[in-house]
Protein backbone atom coordinates (compact mmCIF):
# COMPACT_ATOMS: atom_id res chain seq x y z
CA UNK A 1 0.00 0.00 0.00
CA UNK A 2 1.43 3.35 -1.07
CA UNK A 3 1.55 5.56 2.03
CA UNK A 4 -0.13 8.95 2.01
CA UNK A 5 2.58 11.55 1.53
CA UNK A 6 0.66 14.83 1.40
CA UNK A 7 -2.47 15.95 3.23
CA UNK A 8 -4.45 19.12 2.60
CA UNK A 9 -6.34 20.55 5.56
CA UNK A 10 -8.84 23.09 4.26
CA UNK A 11 -9.94 25.14 7.26
CA UNK A 12 -7.12 25.13 9.80
CA UNK A 13 -9.18 25.91 12.88
CA UNK A 14 -9.93 23.86 15.97
CA UNK A 15 -11.00 20.67 14.16
CA UNK A 16 -8.73 20.86 11.14
CA UNK A 17 -5.79 21.92 13.29
CA UNK A 18 -6.45 19.13 15.79
CA UNK A 19 -6.56 16.57 12.97
CA UNK A 20 -3.20 17.83 11.67
CA UNK A 21 -1.64 17.73 15.15
CA UNK A 22 -3.01 14.22 15.73
CA UNK A 23 -1.36 13.06 12.50
CA UNK A 24 1.96 14.44 13.69
CA UNK A 25 1.54 12.77 17.09
CA UNK A 26 1.01 9.45 15.28
CA UNK A 27 4.27 9.89 13.40
CA UNK A 28 3.02 11.08 10.01
CA UNK A 29 6.16 12.22 8.22
CA UNK A 30 4.67 13.68 5.06
CA UNK A 31 3.63 17.24 4.29
CA UNK A 32 0.52 18.90 5.70
CA UNK A 33 -0.69 21.82 3.59
CA UNK A 34 -3.09 24.34 5.08
CA UNK A 35 -5.77 26.29 3.24
CA UNK A 36 -7.10 29.17 5.36
CA UNK A 37 -6.85 32.92 5.71
CA UNK A 38 -3.33 34.40 5.70
CA UNK A 39 -3.63 35.26 9.39
CA UNK A 40 -4.66 31.71 10.30
CA UNK A 41 -1.90 30.18 8.17
CA UNK A 42 0.70 32.40 9.80
CA UNK A 43 -0.46 31.25 13.23
CA UNK A 44 -0.74 27.61 12.17
CA UNK A 45 2.76 27.47 10.69
CA UNK A 46 4.26 29.21 13.72
CA UNK A 47 2.63 26.57 15.96
CA UNK A 48 3.83 23.72 13.75
CA UNK A 49 0.29 22.65 12.85
CA UNK A 50 0.87 22.78 9.07
CA UNK A 51 4.04 22.89 7.01
CA UNK A 52 2.91 25.66 4.68
CA UNK A 53 -0.10 27.56 3.46
CA UNK A 54 -1.46 27.17 -0.06
CA UNK A 55 -4.52 27.91 -2.13
CA UNK A 56 -6.89 25.07 -2.94
CA UNK A 57 -5.59 25.11 -6.50
CA UNK A 58 -2.04 24.63 -5.24
CA UNK A 59 -2.70 22.14 -2.45
CA UNK A 60 -5.37 19.71 -3.66
CA UNK A 61 -3.58 18.34 -6.77
CA UNK A 62 -0.58 17.42 -4.60
CA UNK A 63 -2.58 15.57 -1.93
CA UNK A 64 -3.72 12.00 -1.48
CA UNK A 65 -6.06 13.12 1.34
CA UNK A 66 -8.11 16.32 1.42
CA UNK A 67 -9.65 17.07 4.83
CA UNK A 68 -12.32 19.81 4.60
CA UNK A 69 -12.91 21.32 8.03
CA UNK A 70 -14.59 24.61 7.11
CA UNK A 71 -18.14 25.67 7.98
CA UNK A 72 -20.79 23.48 6.33
CA UNK A 73 -21.93 25.95 3.69
CA UNK A 74 -18.36 26.71 2.61
CA UNK A 75 -17.67 23.00 2.24
CA UNK A 76 -20.68 22.70 -0.06
CA UNK A 77 -19.53 25.68 -2.15
CA UNK A 78 -15.99 24.29 -2.55
CA UNK A 79 -16.80 20.66 -3.29
CA UNK A 80 -17.00 21.14 -7.06
CA UNK A 81 -13.60 22.85 -7.14
CA UNK A 82 -12.03 20.18 -4.95
CA UNK A 83 -13.52 17.41 -7.12
CA UNK A 84 -12.03 18.98 -10.22
CA UNK A 85 -8.57 19.40 -8.66
CA UNK A 86 -8.24 16.12 -6.74
CA UNK A 87 -6.06 13.20 -7.82
CA UNK A 88 -8.05 10.25 -9.25
CA UNK A 89 -7.09 7.98 -6.32
CA UNK A 90 -7.44 10.63 -3.60
CA UNK A 91 -9.87 10.65 -0.69
CA UNK A 92 -11.85 13.81 -0.04
CA UNK A 93 -13.52 13.90 3.36
CA UNK A 94 -15.03 16.57 5.57
CA UNK A 95 -15.71 17.29 9.22
CA UNK A 96 -18.94 19.26 8.83
CA UNK A 97 -21.46 19.22 11.66
CA UNK A 98 -24.40 18.41 9.38
CA UNK A 99 -24.21 15.84 6.63
CA UNK A 100 -27.26 15.79 4.35
CA UNK A 101 -26.46 18.91 2.32
CA UNK A 102 -22.80 17.93 1.98
CA UNK A 103 -23.36 14.29 1.06
CA UNK A 104 -26.15 15.18 -1.37
CA UNK A 105 -23.84 17.59 -3.18
CA UNK A 106 -20.94 15.13 -3.10
CA UNK A 107 -23.08 12.33 -4.53
CA UNK A 108 -23.76 14.55 -7.57
CA UNK A 109 -20.06 15.29 -8.10
CA UNK A 110 -18.07 12.22 -7.07
CA UNK A 111 -18.19 8.89 -8.87
CA UNK A 112 -15.29 7.40 -10.75
CA UNK A 113 -12.05 9.04 -9.73
CA UNK A 114 -11.53 10.59 -6.30
CA UNK A 115 -13.73 9.18 -3.55
CA UNK A 116 -15.75 11.22 -1.08
CA UNK A 117 -16.66 10.07 2.43
CA UNK A 118 -18.50 12.44 4.75
CA UNK A 119 -17.34 12.66 8.34
CA UNK A 120 -18.15 14.28 11.66
CA UNK A 121 -15.96 13.96 14.76
CA UNK A 122 -18.12 14.44 17.86
CA UNK A 123 -15.49 16.55 19.57
CA UNK A 124 -14.88 20.23 20.18
CA UNK A 125 -14.46 23.12 22.59
CA UNK A 126 -16.39 26.32 23.24
CA UNK A 127 -13.64 28.38 21.65
CA UNK A 128 -12.52 28.45 18.05
CA UNK A 129 -9.32 28.82 16.10
CA UNK A 130 -6.06 26.99 15.59
CA UNK A 131 -4.56 28.36 18.81
CA UNK A 132 -6.64 25.88 20.84
CA UNK A 133 -6.15 22.91 18.48
CA UNK A 134 -5.31 19.76 20.43
CA UNK A 135 -3.65 16.56 19.20
CA UNK A 136 -5.78 14.56 21.67
CA UNK A 137 -9.11 16.20 20.80
CA UNK A 138 -10.50 13.11 19.05
CA UNK A 139 -9.46 10.65 21.76
CA UNK A 140 -12.54 8.66 22.79
CA UNK A 141 -14.82 10.61 20.41
CA UNK A 142 -17.41 9.00 18.17
CA UNK A 143 -16.49 9.70 14.54
CA UNK A 144 -19.42 9.43 12.12
CA UNK A 145 -18.54 8.25 8.61
CA UNK A 146 -21.25 9.02 6.08
CA UNK A 147 -20.87 7.53 2.59
CA UNK A 148 -22.49 8.78 -0.59
CA UNK A 149 -23.63 5.20 -1.29
CA UNK A 150 -24.65 2.25 0.83
CA UNK A 151 -21.32 1.88 2.63
CA UNK A 152 -17.86 3.40 2.89
CA UNK A 153 -15.82 2.04 -0.04
CA UNK A 154 -12.55 0.21 0.51
CA UNK A 155 -9.53 1.79 -1.15
CA UNK A 156 -5.91 2.01 0.04
CA UNK A 157 -6.25 5.69 0.96
CA UNK A 158 -9.55 5.17 2.79
CA UNK A 159 -8.01 2.23 4.67
CA UNK A 160 -5.12 4.44 5.82
CA UNK A 161 -7.50 7.22 6.86
CA UNK A 162 -9.60 4.79 8.92
CA UNK A 163 -6.49 3.34 10.52
CA UNK A 164 -5.45 6.85 11.55
CA UNK A 165 -8.88 7.42 13.10
CA UNK A 166 -8.50 4.19 15.07
CA UNK A 167 -5.07 5.21 16.29
CA UNK A 168 -6.41 8.66 17.29
CA UNK A 169 -8.80 6.83 19.62
CA UNK A 170 -11.96 7.47 17.60
CA UNK A 171 -14.99 5.19 17.72
CA UNK A 172 -16.00 4.95 14.07
CA UNK A 173 -19.70 4.69 13.16
CA UNK A 174 -21.03 4.38 9.62
CA UNK A 175 -24.48 5.90 9.11
CA UNK A 176 -26.76 7.56 6.59
CA UNK A 177 -26.73 11.34 6.31
CA UNK A 178 -30.39 11.79 7.25
CA UNK A 179 -30.01 9.54 10.29
CA UNK A 180 -26.91 11.45 11.40
CA UNK A 181 -28.67 14.81 11.12
CA UNK A 182 -31.76 13.63 12.99
CA UNK A 183 -29.64 12.31 15.87
CA UNK A 184 -27.28 15.29 16.20
CA UNK A 185 -30.27 17.64 16.25
CA UNK A 186 -30.87 16.10 19.69
CA UNK A 187 -27.38 15.21 20.93
CA UNK A 188 -25.49 18.29 19.72
CA UNK A 189 -27.77 21.06 18.52
CA UNK A 190 -30.32 20.89 21.36
CA UNK A 191 -27.68 21.27 24.12
CA UNK A 192 -26.40 24.40 22.37
CA UNK A 193 -29.82 25.94 21.80
CA UNK A 194 -31.15 25.10 25.26
CA UNK A 195 -28.02 26.52 26.88
CA UNK A 196 -28.35 29.66 24.78
CA UNK A 197 -32.07 29.98 25.56
CA UNK A 198 -31.54 29.47 29.28
CA UNK A 199 -28.78 32.07 29.44
CA UNK A 200 -30.86 34.53 27.41
CA UNK A 201 -33.96 34.03 29.59
CA UNK A 202 -32.05 34.38 32.86
CA UNK A 203 -30.15 37.39 31.57
CA UNK A 204 -33.40 39.07 30.62
CA UNK A 205 -35.03 38.22 33.96
CA UNK A 206 -32.09 39.57 35.96
CA UNK A 207 -31.72 42.83 34.03
CA UNK A 208 -33.79 44.73 36.54
CA UNK A 209 -32.82 42.66 39.57
CA UNK A 210 -29.08 42.10 39.44
CA UNK A 211 -27.95 39.56 42.03
CA UNK A 212 -25.97 37.46 39.55
CA UNK A 213 -23.73 36.77 42.55
CA UNK A 214 -26.36 34.27 43.71
CA UNK A 215 -25.57 32.05 40.73
CA UNK A 216 -23.76 28.83 41.54
CA UNK A 217 -21.89 26.15 39.62
CA UNK A 218 -25.13 24.68 38.27
CA UNK A 219 -25.85 27.80 36.24
CA UNK A 220 -22.24 27.97 35.04
CA UNK A 221 -22.43 24.33 33.91
CA UNK A 222 -25.79 24.75 32.19
CA UNK A 223 -24.77 27.90 30.30
CA UNK A 224 -21.26 26.82 29.29
CA UNK A 225 -22.30 26.33 25.67
CA UNK A 226 -23.95 29.75 25.58
CA UNK A 227 -20.43 31.17 25.15
CA UNK A 228 -20.29 29.67 21.64
CA UNK A 229 -20.22 32.09 18.72
CA UNK A 230 -23.24 32.45 16.45
CA UNK A 231 -20.78 32.61 13.54
CA UNK A 232 -19.91 28.96 14.21
CA UNK A 233 -23.52 27.85 14.54
CA UNK A 234 -25.39 29.83 11.88
CA UNK A 235 -24.64 27.48 9.00
CA UNK A 236 -25.29 24.39 11.12
CA UNK A 237 -28.73 25.65 12.07
CA UNK A 238 -29.62 26.61 8.48
CA UNK A 239 -28.60 23.23 7.09
CA UNK A 240 -30.42 21.11 9.69
CA UNK A 241 -33.49 23.26 10.24
CA UNK A 242 -36.30 20.68 10.05
CA UNK A 243 -34.78 18.17 12.54
CA UNK A 244 -33.89 21.05 14.86
CA UNK A 245 -37.42 22.47 14.75
CA UNK A 246 -38.83 19.01 15.48
CA UNK A 247 -36.54 18.63 18.48
CA UNK A 248 -37.23 22.15 19.78
CA UNK A 249 -40.98 21.52 19.60
CA UNK A 250 -40.56 18.33 21.62
CA UNK A 251 -38.39 20.06 24.24
CA UNK A 252 -40.95 22.88 24.56
CA UNK A 253 -43.68 20.25 25.07
CA UNK A 254 -41.57 18.53 27.74
CA UNK A 255 -41.12 21.83 29.60
CA UNK A 256 -44.85 22.51 29.43
CA UNK A 257 -45.55 18.98 30.70
CA UNK A 258 -43.17 19.64 33.59
CA UNK A 259 -44.88 22.96 34.38
CA UNK A 260 -48.23 21.22 34.58
CA UNK A 261 -46.78 18.31 36.57
CA UNK A 262 -45.43 20.79 39.15
CA UNK A 263 -48.97 22.08 39.69
CA UNK A 264 -50.12 18.51 40.42
CA UNK A 265 -47.07 17.58 42.48
CA UNK A 266 -46.21 14.90 39.92
CA UNK A 267 -42.83 16.09 38.66
CA UNK A 268 -40.91 13.04 39.94
CA UNK A 269 -41.28 11.19 36.61
CA UNK A 270 -39.49 13.99 34.77
CA UNK A 271 -36.56 13.75 37.17
CA UNK A 272 -36.42 9.98 36.76
CA UNK A 273 -36.37 10.19 32.95
CA UNK A 274 -33.62 12.76 33.09
CA UNK A 275 -31.60 10.65 35.52
CA UNK A 276 -31.84 7.61 33.24
CA UNK A 277 -30.29 9.51 30.32
CA UNK A 278 -27.62 11.02 32.55
CA UNK A 279 -26.60 7.56 33.79
CA UNK A 280 -26.24 6.37 30.19
CA UNK A 281 -23.97 9.31 29.39
CA UNK A 282 -21.89 8.80 32.53
CA UNK A 283 -20.82 5.25 31.60
CA UNK A 284 -19.44 6.18 28.17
Amino acid sequence: MEPIKTVTVAGVGLIGGSFALALRRLGFGGRILGVSSPRTIAEATSLGVVDEGCTLAEAVPQSQLVYMAQPVERIVRQLETVRRLAQPSALVTDAGSTKSVIVTKASELFGDGPHFVGGHPMAGKEGRGVAIADADLFEGATYALVPTGDSVPSTPVIAQFREWLDRMGCRQREMRADHHDAVVAWTSHMPQLISTSLAAAIGRALEGIGEIELAGSGLRDMTRLAASSHDVWAGILRTNLVPIQTALTAVAAEIEDLRQALERGEEKGHFERGQRLRRRLAVR
